[in-house]
């Protein structure tokens, strides 16, 4: 029996950094975010470094857990490519157990970073391939042996099998921790899986988007949650922190100070590190500790995989408030 099997995307991820002239941030109000990224078309020029690292929500919790000393599986599908056989050896190199991952005639999921020299600077260009077209029947259910389940955010067809997933764990006594994506939260039945969960972890977009309230009013999204879901309900608000409900109780802590070198994975490290410190302490308070240590230090270091905290590692606690409901 595995402590936790995690399903979600497996994805080989190139880091391209910016050159020094040729490749610009350009200002204007036909982007959304009123900034784009833009090259001369047609023209070739150098980059100013590459790197390339395995990414994916299912094989960044997977490493998390492994790394905080729990049996972990991955399930997802991969390609039967070079850059799949790459992700899947680094995957089983770092302890996780692949023998339920899925090889497709497709390619493996594929992110292009273009990093502009700053965190806050970069475009991700993302193809979704193998991972996208797993379905039900893909599923080895006999070998889903595990005290917990974490659905990291599905899509595709694959989004599609969360609520046989989530059904099949109830009916076998599994724990399940639901970290939705755009394509779950769509799902018609969405509002009929989340009453089924044990964990719901949502960043407040996320929140928004589940339950049709206006990404500012804060307090009215929590609320609704909190009556949507009837185990634990978080909802991380990135730089401004995370607040957590029990039902009885309300927890909220505050984002460490910190110089931020890479996002990529960030929301991952804390839902894995949360279920970690809920699995290890049964307590919501050092769950939350080991949670926002995990994603401080993932943000510190370049890629998703390479700043996740170890069984053992030391690490700096943080103020949490705790409020009767």
């Amino acid at each position: 029996m595995y402590d936790i099997i995690t399903f979600g995307s497996i994805t080989w991820d190139i880091f391209l950094e910016s050159p020094k002239k040729g490749w610009q941030v350009l200002r204007s109000k036909k982007f959304i975010s009123m900034k784009g990224t833009c090259f001369n078309l047609g023209s070739k020029f150098d980059i100013g470094g590459i790197s390339f690292a395995s990414g994916g929500g299912g094989t960044n919790t997977a490493t998390s857990f492994n790394n905080q000393g729990l049996k972990t599986a991955f399930f997802g599908g991969v390609g039967d490519d070079i850059a799949g056989k790459e992700v899947i050896e680094r995957l089983y190199n770092s302890g996780v157990d692949c023998s339920l991952v899925i090889k497709r005639s497709e390619s493996t999921n594929h992110s292009i970073v273009l990093n502009m020299g700053s965190d806050s600077d970069r475009t991700i260009l993302v193809y979704r391939g193998a991972s996208e077209t797993i379905n039900k029947k893909d599923i080895p259910w006999d070998k889903l042996d595990a005290e917990w389940f974490y659905l990291a955010p599905l899509s595709g067809k694959l989004a599609e099998t969360t609520k046989d997933i989530i059904d099949f764990a109830k009916v076998n006594d599994i724990k399940v921790a639901f970290n939705p994506g755009n394509s779950q939260l769509e799902l018609d039945n969405i509002e009929d899986i989340v009453e089924k969960v044990d964990v719901l972890i949502l960043n407040q977009e996320e929140a928004s988007m589940l339950t049709k309230i206006p990404f500012a009013k804060e307090s009215l999204i929590f609320k609704e949650i909190d009556q949507m879901c009837p185990g634990i309900a978080i909802m991380t608000k990135g730089p401004n922190g995370v607040v957590v409900s029990d039902g009885t109780y309300l927890y909220k802590a505050k984002s460490s100070k910190i110089k931020v070198i890479d996002r990529t994975g960030a929301g991952d490290s804390f839902g894995s590190g949360f279920i970690s410190g809920l699995i290890r302490y049964n307590n919501i308070e050092e769950a939350i500790q080991l949670g926002m240590a995990n994603a401080n230090s993932c943000l510190q270091k370049a890629g998703a995989k390479n700043g996740l905290l170890k069984k053992g590692d030391k690490y700096k606690k943080i103020k949490v408030e705790k409020i009767k409901l």
